[in-house]
């Protein structure tokens, strides 16, 4: 297989090649329509003074324009697709690089009282939700960061089926992000179906037949006049009954009007994103599954979302004074489209919200499977129930660069829990990190930063960044036993992987001693794993008491008045402390 950038390259080189044939083609368009236009501008002058025959090229020159407008927004479509494709390619070059603090940072998702999200760096600045992310809807990013933090264990090996799936799609998938990156919403999705739900229908079911046979007798009567057979003061007459009618009306279809106008743009894009998902074949169970919500045995929902696209685009012509006024005066215009407006929401109001529901999902999984795409060398967690809850060789954060990450092999047995001890920046609390994703990333389903893993499934809960709250008149040490409570209570009605980073900060070393001894005492009676990283060495003498607990440590040493790491997972316990060396070289203290 080839290098991910090497696919992105040359999909912007394709690209840039299809954007330049795009934009001749608009070049031509244009030319065309000015020329139409010159052309009906010099058949009024040539047979200026025949009314009939003026009337014939206007009406000839309207629709010819019309049909060219229409061609040059397609083309125009095109070329805004091209553009997003070609942004897609250069993002991900930028992102494989580690360049990646521009895109959306999640920031909105981050929780304190989460089970683990605020330890771990799932949401904000240089987080791995801002690294992963590549969704291009709202409901798509708010389904991401729910899969980040719902902290499930089920059906694992479905969603890994599900994401290797994707990651072996790349334009398919390149494709339905571009067209959601165009889809410009004013109001969210979950606002559209409020709206859809909630609608009370105003315009009366006799309107559909009256306005047919109200716009017959409107054609009859102008070709009527056009011969002469008819004067043109019924057809004046005709022509303000029709406003009369539609003017009783006129502040229900106004308000309509106002709200289909900032919805119209998502129905337009909805129905391309379902129609990709429509037309393309699925081989993995939740793919397929989820396909199979689209697709009724009597219509699609394509067809369904485009044709209701052009009941809004219809009904917000309304604006042009073309459309609005005579129109109105000789069909109706306004009610009717205002009736076909409600037949489908009438029709459909109920299938929507499942439509959008898997449009979401295919642009959440959509970045699932991008990662796993960029990450040819990481491997899917194999399932198991046996003891090892992690079994990983070569593990390392996904976030730190490859060519000068430190990977490190481990195995952690159920109802095990590990005493880790350190010199500072030795690498303990991007170890507890690395565990943290390993586990949030195998419960989603995605592939670990490993050369080999196995994983019993299991929660995650962590308490790595207790910070005191000024707001609420609550100090750190309470602040940590609030945390400590939440750890103590969860752990009664469930299985949890446990990951602490120094227990009781707050207090002082002696009753941290005591309480710290206690509190490892009751996790380890529970049945629950984990790891613990400490300064604190009197902790590990725990190790010999207790069977289910062991000693690790990461190291430092200091050569020719110089410190290094070796950032290396080892078994034992840390002897070499720094923060006295580190005081000293930075002529902090003599």
């Amino acid at each position: 297989m080839s290098h991910p950038a090497d696919f992105y390259k040359l999909q912007i080189d394709i690209h840039a090649e299809n954007l330049k044939k795009v934009k001749r083609k608009l070049a031509l368009s244009s030319t065309i329509r000015l020329v139409t236009f010159l052309l009906a501008c010099a058949g009024v002058y040539f047979f200026f003074g025949n009314t009939k025959a003026i009337i014939a090229i206007i009406v000839l020159a309207v629709v010819a324009f019309v049909y060219l407008v229409t061609k040059h927004s397609d083309l125009q479509y095109e070329r805004e697709l091209i553009k997003a494709l070609i942004a897609q390619n250069e993002t991900e070059l930028d992102v494989l690089n580690r360049a990646f603090h521009n895109l959306p940072s999640g920031e909105r998702y981050k929780d304190p009282l989460h089970f683990y999200s605020q330890d771990i760096d799932l949401f904000g600045r240089g987080s791995f939700f801002q690294y992963l992310n590549r969704t291009a809807l709202e409901s798509g990013s708010d389904l991401l960061a729910k899969l980040f933090i719902e902290n499930k264990i089920d059906s694992i090996q479905t969603k890994q089926k599900a994401i290797t799936e994707l990651s072996e799609m790349p334009k398919w998938r390149q494709q339905f992000s571009a067209i959601g990156s165009l889809v410009r919403t004013e109001v969210a999705a979950t606002e559209v179906i409020d709206w859809l739900k909630n609608y009370k229908s105003f315009v009366p079911k006799w309107i559909k037949p009256v306005s047919l046979l109200f716009s017959i007798i409107s054609v009859g009567l102008i070709l009527l006049n056009y011969l002469d057979l008819v004067s043109g003061y019924a057809l004046a007459g005709w022509f303000f009954l029709g406003l009369a009618i539609s003017g009783r009306y006129l502040k229900k279809v106004n308000d309509l009007s106002s709200h289909t106008s900032k919805i119209q743009s998502t129905f337009e894009q909805f129905h391309k994103l379902i129609l990709e998902i429509e037309t393309q074949k699925f081989s993995s169970e939740l793919l397929s599954e989820k396909r199979s919500k689209i697709i009724n045995t009597t219509s699609k929902a394509s067809s369904d979302l485009k044709k209701f696209a052009k009941h809004l685009d219809s009904l917000d012509q309304r604006s042009n004074m073309l459309i609005g006024i005579i129109a109105n005066g000789f069909m109706l215009r306004d009610l009717r489209q205002s009736y076909n407006i409600e037949r489908w929401v009438e029709s459909h109001k109920g299938s929507v919200p499942v439509w959008f529901d898997v449009i979401a999902f295919f642009d959440t999984y959509n970045s699932l499977g991008n990662f796993a795409f960029n990450h040819p060398n990481y491997v899917f967690p194999k399932i198991n129930d046996d003891v090892p809850v992690l079994k990983v060789k070569g593990a390392g954060h996904p976030l730190l660069k490859e060519a000068t990450m430190v990977r490190n092999d481990f195995q952690i047995n159920s109802e095990e829990f590990f005493i880790v001890t350190g010199a500072n920046m030795a690498g303990k609390s991007t170890f507890l990190r690395t565990v943290s994703l390993q586990i949030v990333m195998g419960n989603i389903g995605l592939p670990v930063c490993a050369e080999k893993a196995e994983y019993n499934p299991i929660k995650l809960i962590t308490s790595m960044r207790t910070t005191d709250s000024l707001t609420d008149d609550e100090s750190y040490f309470f602040s940590e036993l609030k945390r400590l409570k939440f750890i103590v209570d969860e752990i009664k009605t469930d299985r949890y992987f446990i990951i602490l980073d120094e227990i009781l900060k707050g207090t002082n070393s002696t009753d941290k001693a005591i309480g710290s001894r206690k509190f490892v005492e009751k996790l380890v009676a529970s049945n629950s794993t984990g790891i613990i990283a400490t300064h604190d060495l009197s902790l590990c003498v725990a190790a010999e008491e207790l069977p289910e607990i062991k000693n690790y440590f990461f190291d430092a040493r200091i050569e020719n008045d110089e410190l290094f790491f070796d950032y290396t997972f080892k078994p034992g316990i840390c002897q070499n402390m720094n923060a006295s060396f580190l005081l000293k070289k930075m002529q902090i203290v003599d």
